[in-house]
């Protein structure tokens, strides 16, 4: 009775500890595709190159956005289009006359906020010959508003000079309000009463 036992326990125990291997073997592969899958789904849906896009608004069109690359991830909570190589975003007036751009070295687009992120060497000029500096700008689409709370500079184009942190305004960038400016101003001296 004593060697039957011992002989089922040998049979046993290879067979329980096989078993063993086995699960465990499963477990890590299923963790193994889990990471996997997990990778995948960060993974952008698509890639497109020379991309231009055009935005209308009641059949007109309101801007034209172009960018060499953008990468797009197409989710619900959290879809965005990237554009790692630079943007220029043109806007137009209802006459199709152009009104103002925006360039940038990067920008990415999230859908659920529906804004535009410039980043990187930002300039933004409009139909005034205005000229907007700053490292990043944001473009709300729904609210048809553009800020930042970056530093700016803004060149009026008569020689006035504006700096400040953070500025606001309106699809034609026109006209800049400008929150803790300071500013260079050009002085006829033709005009100077210090002078006469």
């Amino acid at each position: 009775m004593r060697s039957g036992a011992k002989s089922l326990l040998n049979i046993c125990l290879p067979v329980l500890f096989t078993c063993l291997l086995f699960l465990s073997a499963c477990e890590n592969s299923l963790n193994d595709i889990q990471k996997i899958a997990s990778k995948e789904e960060d993974k952008p849906i698509s890639t497109s190159k020379g991309v231009d896009v055009i935005y209308s608004d009641s059949a007109k069109v309101k801007a034209r956005l172009l960018t060499p690359l953008m990468i797009e991830m197409d989710d619900p909570n959290k879809g965005y289009q990237e554009m790692p190589k630079g943007v220029k975003i043109i806007f137009y007036d209802d006459f199709m006359k152009q009104k103002g751009t925006i360039t940038s070295d990067y920008a990415i687009r999230l859908q659920k906020e529906n804004t535009i992120t410039f980043r990187r060497n930002v300039v933004a000029t409009n139909a005034q010959g205005e000229t907007f500096k700053s490292e990043e700008l944001v473009y709300d689409q729904t609210r048809k508003k553009i800020y930042t709370q970056k530093p700016v500079t803004i060149n009026m184009g008569n020689g006035t000079v504006m700096q400040g942190i953070g500025a606001t305004s309106n699809e034609s960038l026109y006209p800049w309000t400008i929150e803790q400016s300071t500013g260079t101003f050009p002085v006829d001296e033709k005009q100077d009463p210090v002078k006469q």
